[in-house]
C-alpha cells in the first residue's frame, strides 16, 4: 500500500510580497494553477495563498483584489463583484462558494505551500 507523501514546494521570496496586496504565482505541477498570495504583516499568519480564479466572475483575478477584514476574519475581495472571500478558509461571505486555500510557511525567507 503506498501512501500520501506531502511536500513542501517553494513558490517566490517573501522579498517579492507587497505588504496587504497580491502577487500572482503559476503552480509548478500537471495542473498549472494560478494561486494569488497576499502578505498581511500585521496578522500571526502574515502570508495567505488561495486559488487566483473568482468562480463568481470566472477569471484569475483575485491577486488584484483589496485585502481587508470582515468581523476579524482576513478577507480578499474580488476586484469583479466585490464578494469577499475568507483569506483562512476560502469561503465567500456573501455567496454559498469558496475557493482552495492552501497551508503556507515561510522557511529560509520562501513562502512554502504544503503540496499533498
Amino acid at each position: 500500500m503506498m501512501k500520501n507523501v506531502s511536500t513542501w514546494q517553494s513558490i517566490c521570496a517573501v522579498d517579492d510580497l507587497i505588504a496587504n496586496a497580491g502577487v500572482c504565482a503559476l503552480l509548478d505541477n500537471p495542473a498549472k494553477r494560478q494561486i494569488a498570495i497576499f502578505s498581511v504583516p500585521h496578522l500571526a499568519e502574515q502570508v495567505f495563498v488561495v486559488d487566483n480564479y473568482d468562480p463568481i466572475g470566472k477569471a484569475n483575478v483575485l491577486y488584484r483584489g483589496i485585502v481587508g477584514c470582515s468581523e476579524g476574519e482576513p478577507v480578499i475581495s474580488s476586484p469583479l463583484y466585490k464578494q469577499q472571500f475568507s483569506l483562512t478558509d476560502g469561503h465567500c461571505l456573501q455567496e454559498n462558494i469558496s475557493i482552495k486555500t492552501y497551508i503556507t510557511r515561510i522557511h529560509h525567507n520562501k513562502v512554502q505551500l504544503l503540496i499533498e
